[in-house]
């Protein structure tokens, strides 16, 4: 492992140029009166998946990089300062999660445990690791993982295709033993599933998934589902949504009992990271608080997503409303931004990924 260290100049209001927008500001994403977003860190190459750990430090997961960074506000201004590559020539080191004072950093076909310093360089780290039974296949190979309360992390196995009939583990979420030593199928007929959490008060799992491509503009939906019983099946890729059967593989066998989505989302919005908010700055609703992130479409002819949702989940885990919450990434058919993941600071405040602008975003809440 090598390390690298450089200073960020991190502005409140940073442009960005694209094809399409001449200039793009902060200024111009739009959020619920009350809220407010500014950059947290910039110039770090495709943030993908957030961790936090409690020394304040937090670690970002890259898609296409092969990097894995530690993002350092060293003077507590909620700007970071420092940019540390922890990790490099990682395989779509998209997935990270901390726990116990370890990062644990999922490739495609592996996990790797860090032990954490304490500065978020990682320089006399002993790493070893703790997964190596992984499929090698990268369509869909990348790599959202997290812990559970009772300290097993998940990790899911997208499907290596646009739409297909694989043998397990492919198109599952695994819940592996706390020792690493035994695995467990959670969800079943799951396409790629890119973000999940668990609901505060009930405590079952919930998770974003990806729909197929090559049906229209319109179909399939995109899903947030919720696991009731470990094993169940969610469909792929014999059903999408609840009411579209695939052209290709129709019908399941008899007997096979598939489960509804807790939620339809719109076609190709490419649902990833989802948050269920545990923090104590934003206004409490009348349920959970989740947050969705549709990191945007490219198999339609105009594009949809490019947004922060959320969703409101009742204690029985009715979804009661699914609004915009951070929009603005997207005009017309021109693009700045394609949020990814989250992260709650302990103040409360809310981190959001962004792996077109490779900016890290915050937002507060103020009365």
């Amino acid at each position: 492992m090598r390390f690298h260290l450089r200073r960020l100049a991190v502005l409140a209001v940073g442009v960005l140029t694209t094809a399409g927008l001449e200039a793009f500001t902060v200024d111009d994403l739009q959020l619920p009166p009350g809220y407010r977003i500014s950059v947290y860190a910039e110039g770090i190459e495709n943030p993908r998946q957030l961790a936090l750990a409690p020394s304040g430090i937090v670690y970002a997961g890259s898609l296409h990089a092969g990097f894995v960074y530690a993002v350092i506000d060293e003077d507590g201004d909620f700007r970071a300062e420092k940019l540390v590559e922890v990790a490099d020539g990682l395989t779509m080191p998209s997935g990270i999660a901390y726990r116990d004072g370890a990062l644990y950093v999922a490739e495609v076909s592996r996990v790797t445990r860090y032990l954490d310093e304490g500065d978020g360089q990682f320089r006399q780290a002993k790493t070893d690791v703790v997964i190596d039974d992984l499929p090698a296949e990268t369509h869909h190979g990348w790599k959202f993982i997290a812990f559970d309360a009772a300290g097993r992390l998940h990790v899911p196995v997208g499907a290596p295709c646009n739409v297909c009939l694989r043998d397990e583990p492919f198109g599952t979420i695994l819940r592996y033993s706390k020792d690493f030593s035994s695995r467990e199928v959670v969800a079943r007929g799951v396409r790629n599933s890119v973000g999940f959490d668990w609901r505060p008060g009930g405590g079952e799992l919930w998770f974003s998934d990806n729909g197929r491509d090559w049906l229209g503009d319109n179909l399939p939906p995109g899903e947030l589902n919720r696991v009731m019983r470990a094993g169940a099946h969610f469909g792929f890729p014999h059903r999408h949504g609840d009411d579209v059967i695939d052209p290709q593989y129709g019908e399941p066998l008899p007997g096979l009992e598939m489960v509804s989505p807790a939620l339809k989302l719109g076609a190709h919005v490419a649902p990833l990271g989802i948050e269920f908010y545990q923090g104590s700055m934003f206004p409490a609703d009348a349920g959970a608080t989740l947050f969705v992130a549709e990191h945007g479409s490219w198999n339609r002819s105009k594009k949809s997503g490019y947004r922060v949702m959320k969703a409101v989940v009742s204690d029985s885990g009715r979804v009661l409303s699914y609004e915009p919450f951070i929009t603005g990434w997207l005009k017309g058919q021109a693009h700045s931004g394609r949020p990814v993941d989250f992260e709650v600071l302990a103040d409360g405040s809310l981190l959001v990924s962004d792996d077109h602008a490779n900016r890290i975003y915050r937002v507060t809440y103020e009365q």
